[in-house]
């Protein structure tokens, strides 16, 4: 193919990534959309274009899927359910039409992270490894499948020297880690950091309300922010080892992120919170459509519970 022809494809698979970007405008409120979009084919185009010059499948990662939240206020339990059968079968697709414009087609490896931060979120190994065969399980069902599922026990140069789960998480802090003082500093300054430190304790707090956990508010509110840092210096530290692992790969993000990042922001289920995720919420299926809501909030609105597999799967909510 021509030098023109291989750019041409490369902007129509941006721009099908596009339709799916997840924008916070506070991150850009000075600049219209098409300032927006030459920042971001400035970063993503030359990307892109490496792999369709070599006719190479896109390779994609997204850092997501770790476990479900331990509330029940939002989750209907440990296991995936529909909401990431929704998401994971929208990533899917993704590639799939990606696939309609360059032959090659597309390929996403889901980073799970669930590894990574599941003592700073109380989650369990045993949880996680539950969590995990769900994912695969949801992956091998998909026609046509572009996905795959990567842990921090795959990667070789940790798992071979480890002899637990506990140990592999302090191979990753000690050869990937940026200090916490360091990590707190950054967010202080760069742009979105305060935005995404908030967000994050918020979740901290939320999970940590359970009714077996008798301490003041307060003290679990200096516990979430404590927290909060930890589980964002690791997720970097996951993030450089990813970039070690994966050097060329496009990076996703189920947070919104501005538009000189590396990495591209994205929907997978629409939901009424743009924070919310399908580890934290359930699916609820209105007048026909899945929207994804927290446990409580479906409840609230009359939602009774399916049973799919025998298993809990969403809510459905009657129209008026």
């Amino acid at each position: 193919m021509s030098k023109d022809t291989n750019h041409d494809i490369s902007l129509s698979i941006l721009k099908e990534i596009l339709k799916i970007r997840r924008e916070n405008s506070e991150h850009t409120p000075h600049l219209d959309a098409q300032e927006k979009l030459e920042q971001i084919k400035a970063i993503q185009l030359p990307r892109i274009l490496s792999f369709v010059n070599a006719n190479q499948p896109i390779e994609f990662i997204l850092p997501a899927f770790p476990a479900k939240s331990p509330s029940p206020k939002k989750v209907l339990g440990c296991l995936p359910d529909m909401a990431e059968k929704i998401s994971l079968t929208f990533l899917n697709e993704l590639c799939t039409r990606i696939t309609r414009l360059y032959k090659p087609g597309a390929k996403l490896i889901i980073c799970s992270d669930g590894r990574v931060f599941g003592d700073l979120i109380r989650a369990s190994d045993d949880r996680i490894s539950a969590y995990q065969v769900g994912i695969r399980r949801i992956i091998s069902g998909l026609t046509t499948n572009h996905l795959s599922l990567f842990s921090l026990e795959d990667f070789i140069p940790f798992a071979k020297h480890a002899s637990s789960f506990d140990s592999i998480r302090l191979h990753l802090i000690d050869q990937f880690a940026e200090p916490i003082e360091e990590v707190k500093q950054k967010l202080l300054t760069e742009e979105g950091g305060t935005l995404l430190y908030r967000a994050v304790t918020r979740f901290m707090l939320e999970d940590g309300l359970i009714p077996s956990d008798n301490r003041s508010r307060s003290i679990l509110q200096k516990d979430a922010k404590k927290r909060a840092l930890g589980v964002i210096q690791v997720s970097r530290a996951w993030a450089a080892l990813l970039d070690n692992q994966f050097p060329d790969a496009i990076r996703l993000s189920i947070h919104p992120q501005p538009v000189n990042s590396l990495k591209i922001g994205v929907h997978m289920i629409p939901t009424v919170d743009s924070w919310l995720t399908p580890w934290h919420g359930v699916a609820v299926k209105i007048g026909g459509k899945f929207e994804l809501m927290k446990r409580s909030v479906a409840e609230s609105l009359g939602g009774r519970i399916v049973i799919l597999d025998q298993q809990q799967s969403h809510y459905e909510i009657d129209l008026p």
